[in-house]
């Protein structure tokens, strides 16, 4: 298997030879982790939960983390799931791995479509399953909204979109996410959904593709699943706590499968979990935080705020010099956008010219590592 090396990995060769100047205190703002503490009613669960360790968990997960997962999703969406619809998950990055080697597994050609740029958790299953590649790009031309002829797409078995978007920040309507659903009906895909940032959002929740099945009158979720994770939601990746909803039939198998993977939750990670999952105050702090981020950026660098998620897409002339010179002149680290996508057919990267500010930093190291850019930039 000819895996590529992840994002993160090629920053270090790219950065690897050059010496950031020791006049700023290192700033990184690459990945998408909360610099925050997480919530303290969370961590005292977690502790109060050790004793739990003794027993096994099951890989359906407890019934308190279940009934937390179906209550946020009524609450956020107002959609009603039941058991046979919802699946706790350790995070969603192992889902977002073996889910697609699950059902494509007696597929003879296999062929996946995704959004691009991606994370690249969805090229590593595409690589894992032999899969055909289809990129959906995403770039100024489409206002970074997934298009794809209609005849390419009657080919695929499994198309991944990720919205609100990481990278680009990009969000879709309810109407525009009940198109792909009736897409995927007409055309008999699994289309599944990685809502990871449905929660990190400025002013109007976006919505979730449930939502969108639903408004369509796809009430049972035929060929529809989304992903979601409490990572972003509560500053706590950690926890690695996630759910992946949707398609009963569907998911009736993958909890077969999944008793093999051996990816249960511990027992104290489940309980806080579910404390997490059930509360919505400390979201809504957390999200003043991004929200004032935003601000904060506009103000410094003139970019419009999103609707969602905790990045700014910035558009830079050559990325990859600008992204050495702001390390080695201001000692922060940002995230070429090439990194991030592949080259299309027309040998274009939607990447290409782009940098990923990941603002998960306090107010004061926000101002700081921006106006660093801003000056970068000006030279």
């Amino acid at each position: 298997m000819n895996f590529e090396p992840y994002p993160f990995e090629k920053l270090n060769q790219l950065l690897q030879n050059i010496t950031p100047s020791q006049h700023y205190s290192p700033v990184v703002l690459t990945i998408g982790e909360p610099q925050f503490q997480t919530p303290q009613f969370i961590q005292e669960e977690l502790c109060s939960s050790a004793p739990l360790l003794q027993k096994y968990p099951k890989t359906t997960g407890e019934a308190v983390l279940r009934e937390a997962q179906r209550n946020f999703v009524k609450k956020r969406f107002d959609v009603t799931l039941d058991d046979t619809q919802i699946i706790p998950t350790f995070g969603t990055r192992e889902v977002l791995f073996n889910f697609p080697q699950f059902l494509l597994f007696d597929k003879e050609t296999p062929v996946m479509a995704y959004t691009n740029p991606f994370y690249q958790i969805y090229e590593g299953a595409a690589i894992a399953t032999r899969s055909k590649t289809l990129h959906l790009n995403l770039d100024k031309s489409n206002n970074f909204k997934p298009t794809i002829d209609e005849e390419q797409l009657a080919t695929c078995d499994l198309v991944i979109i990720n919205f609100p978007n990481n990278p680009t920040s990009a969000t879709l309507s309810l109407e525009e996410l009940g198109e792909w659903v009736e897409l995927a009906l007409k055309h008999d895909f699994v289309l599944l959904n990685d809502e990871c940032y449905s929660e990190i959002y400025t002013n109007t929740p976006p919505p979730s593709l449930l939502e969108a099945s639903l408004a369509v009158g796809n009430t049972d979720f035929k060929n529809i699943l989304v992903i979601n994770s409490i990572s972003k939601r509560s500053s706590a990746p950690g926890l690695r706590s996630g759910f992946i909803a949707g398609d009963a039939k569907i998911l009736k198998e993958y909890m077969k499968y999944r008793t093999y993977v051996g990816c249960a939750s511990p027992l104290p990670l489940q309980s806080a979990a579910a404390k997490a999952w059930n509360d919505e105050l400390h979201v809504e702090v957390s999200r003043e935080v991004y929200k004032n981020n935003f601000a904060i950026a506009k103000e410094i660098l003139g970019t419009a705020i999103p609707e969602a998620t905790f990045y700014i897409w910035l558009e830079v002339k050559d990325a990859l010099t600008f992204t050495q010179k702001l390390y080695k002149e201001y000692n922060v680290k940002v995230l070429p956008g090439e990194f991030l996508a592949r080259e299309d057919a027309r040998g274009q990267n939607p990447g290409k010219d782009y940098i990923r500010i990941a603002l998960v930093e306090d107010e004061t190291n926000t101002k700081d590592a921006l106006t660093r850019i801003k000056e970068c930039l000006g030279e």
